[in-house]
This record gives C-alpha cells, sequence and structure tokens, in this order.
C-alpha cells in the first residue's frame, strides 16, 4: 500500500472488505456469494474494475482512514499475488491508511504454496485465515472440501512461516460428531493455533445442497441437546487453553482479535468493494446499507459502464440502526454500550425487558454499564435481542 505509513486521523474504526467470488468448488453447506468459472478469470480486467469501485467508494468517505482491510470470498488466494497488491495499492492510493492497518486474506488449504503466500506478504497482506473447516478426511469429504487434513496442517505451517499473524476456521455440530471428538479435534486445532480460531456450528442454509439432503431426511446433524452440549466444549476447552470467545463464533488470545471482523459487530462504517461485497457508510449524516451487484460478469460490466456495482442503495433510520447496532454489538464477549443505543434509537432499552433476561441469567450488567450476554445466554442469542429490541 502506497500510503501505509500515514497515521490513522479519526476516533473510529474504518474497514474495507473486497470480495473475490471465485472458487474452484461450491461447498455444499455454503450459501455465500461464490462460483465457480471453468474457464481462466481475467485477472488484469477484474483488478481495472477493483480500481474504479475502490475510487468510488473513497470519492464518499474522503476524510476517513482505513484501519483494516479484508480480502474475502469466494476463495481470495486463487488471486495472483500482483492481483493482490494492485487492489492494495488502489486503497493506499485513494485512502489515508494507517500505520498499523491489518490486512487479512483468507485462504484455502488448496490454494496454498509457499512462494504464493510470500507473495501477499510482499503484497501488504499481514494476516491470514485459512478455511480448514476439518482435521479428518471423512469429514472434510463430506463437507466438500478438497483438501485432507494433512494438507491442511500443511497449510497451518506454511501460514506460520509466513505471517506473524494467522488463524484458520473449523466446523462443528456435523454429522454424527460427538462431544468427545469434538473435544480432541479441538484440542489438536489449539495446538496449531497461534492466537486465533472461528469456530463455527453447521447450520443448514436455504438453497445449499445440504438443504436438501436435509430435507429429504439424508443428511442428519446433531439434535439441539447435542449442539448445545458441543458449543459448551467449544467455551470451556478455548478458554481452557487460553483462546477466550471474543465474539459468539470466534476464539483469540487477548489483544489478538481479528481487528476488521469487530468493524463490524461495534457498528462501525466499512465500504464494499468486488461482486456481492456489503458496506456501511455513514454519507451526510446517515447510515447507507450498500451492496453491490452478486453476478461476477454483470458486477464488471456495471463497473465498466459506470464505475461501481452498487445495485443496492438503502437509508437506515434510527430505528433500523439501533438494531442492527444491538443484533451485532450483543455477539461480542464486551457487549454493548446502552447510552449508545439509546442515542441511536431515540430512546433506551426498555428497563423491564433487561431486567427480565437479567434474572433469567441470559444477560448482565457490568459496573460501568455495558450490557453483555452470558455464556448461558448466548446458545438462545436470537432470542436475547429479539426481547430486547421489541
Amino acid at each position: 500500500m502506497t500510503n501505509a505509513e500515514q497515521p490513522a486521523n479519526t476516533s473510529s474504526a474504518f474497514g474495507v472488505y473486497v470480495h473475490w467470488p471465485f472458487c474452484l468448488s461450491k461447498c455444499p453447506y455454503c450459501d455465500f456469494n461464490s462460483h465457480v468459472r471453468h474457464a481462466a478469470i481475467d485477472e488484469e480486467r477484474y483488478v481495472s474494475a477493483f480500481v474504479q469501485e475502490i475510487k468510488h467508494a473513497a470519492s464518499l468517505t474522503f476524510d476517513r482512514a482505513v484501519s483494516s482491510v479484508f480480502l474475502g470470498g469466494g476463495t481470495p488466494s486463487l488471486m495472483k499475488p500482483q492481483t493482490v497488491g494492485a487492489i492494495l495499492d488502489a486503497i493506499g492510493k485513494h485512502w489515508n491508511v494507517a500505520r498499523d492497518v491489518e490486512v487479512t486474506l483468507e485462504a484455502n488449504p488448496t490454494s496454498v504454496e509457499a512462494e504464493r503466500f510470500h507473495g501477499y506478504r510482499a503484497a501488504g497482506v499481514n494476516r491470514v485465515s485459512l478455511g480448514v473447516q476439518a482435521l479428518d478426511d471423512a469429514s472434510l469429504k463430506s463437507l466438500g472440501r478438497l483438501h485432507t487434513a494433512k494438507e491442511a496442517l500443511d497449510a497451518v505451517a506454511i501460514a506460520r512461516a509466513a505471517f506473524d499473524r494467522y488463524s484458520f476456521d473449523l466446523i462443528y455440530a456435523r454429522p454424527d460428531q460427538t462431544p468427545q471428538m469434538w473435544a480432541d479435534e479441538l484440542k489438536q486445532a489449539i495446538d496449531h493455533a497461534a492466537e486465533h480460531l472461528s469456530l463455527y456450528q453447521l447450520t443448514i442454509e436455504p438453497e445449499t445442497p445440504f438443504f436438501g439432503l436435509h430435507a429429504a431426511g439424508k443428511l442428519k446433524i446433531p439434535d439441539e441437546a447435542n449442539a448445545r452440549a458441543l458449543y459448551d466444549v467449544t467455551q470451556d476447552i478455548c478458554s481452557k487453553f487460553g483462546l477466550p470467545s471474543y465474539e459468539i463464533s470466534n476464539h483469540a488470545r487477548p489483544g489478538a482479535e481479528c481487528r476488521h471482523n469487530l468493524v463490524y459487530w461495534r457498528g462501525d462504517e466499512y465500504a464494499g468493494v468486488g461482486p456481492g461485497a456489503h458496506g456501511r457508510l455513514d454519507i451526510d449524516g446517515v447510515r447507507h446499507a450498500l451492496a453491490t451487484e452478486k453476478r461476477p460478469e454483470t458486477w464488471l460490466m456495471r463497473v465498466e459502464g459506470h464505475g461501481h456495482g452498487i445495485v443496492t442503495d438503502e437509508t437506515l433510520n434510527s430505528e433500523e440502526r439501533a438494531d442492527e447496532f444491538l443484533l451485532m454489538g450483543l455477539r461480542l464477549a464486551e457487549g454493548i454500550d446502552p447510552q449508545r443505543y439509546a442515542m441511536l434509537a431515540g430512546r433506551p432499552l426498555d428497563p423491564i425487558r433487561i431486567a427480565f433476561l437479567r434474572d433469567e441469567g441470559a444477560i448482565t450488567i457490568d459496573p460501568s454499564g455495558r450490557l453483555r450476554v452470558t455464556q448461558e445466554g448466548f446458545p438462545v442469542l436470537d432470542a436475547v435481542v429479539a426481547d430486547l429490541a421489541a
């Protein structure tokens, strides 16, 4: 990034999310905006479009300083290091960039090579997140992954050698998974994790192959009681080994949290660039919810014709913004400041509802006044949020 030495000039974090939509194959549980293309991707053409959309996003937020960049997908590690470098250079050209900017790139173990990782490091990436998903071959096959457990751990070792900061993902509550099986796998994962793990409970999303298999009775996942037991194992083991949860699905050693994801959960601003990217920007004092065209080729033509691929630009009223702040913020172990909610909503949270949820053991109010969801409340987080927002 050409502007990487400039200090941040705003008090709030500001992130840039860049979406690379292409994958080698589509996983049967995935409902992300990802696409498989058998022909070669014209990376130079896409880079030109990314640069144009970055320029447009920066024109809306010229006075922000970028504190984090996240290259997600899809599979960003399918990009050439030169492509990543060109995107990061464009961000540095059109925004001020914090001296300590966090730049994360998502990678699949199938697309990891030591030389490529060192290329990403030279381009400006300083953190990687690996989609490991499981540490046994049978589970990886059932999840539609193209790598083996050994390849996954080899990729983690490459990440460890190339970057000071790295993380990887695992999926639990898989078919036939017991708490003991998960405990053993999780301990193995922690042995290889330096500072951060993302641990997601398998969910059956509409319009995915898993949804059809589950509806037909051909895919059985743990019931509610077993899923809760697996969640409890996750919290207990990660806490014991020094990676407590800072968000409902994310665990880190203190100080090693993913700063970019905290931008989302704390309700700060972020620009979304690339096919199907979302953003939240404050323009003339109003919060805008932005989204770009999902289909890569259509997005490409829109950007080439209009300078950006935005197809949705909705302004959020005070109630909508407060609800979003509540929904995202209560995912965090640090919770929320009720006064900020009151400022956004124009009204305080209902003290009667707060008292009820506190009596039920679902939330606490700490001495500083922050409202937090308890470990007992996290498994029913949606209900807690709905109750408070009503």
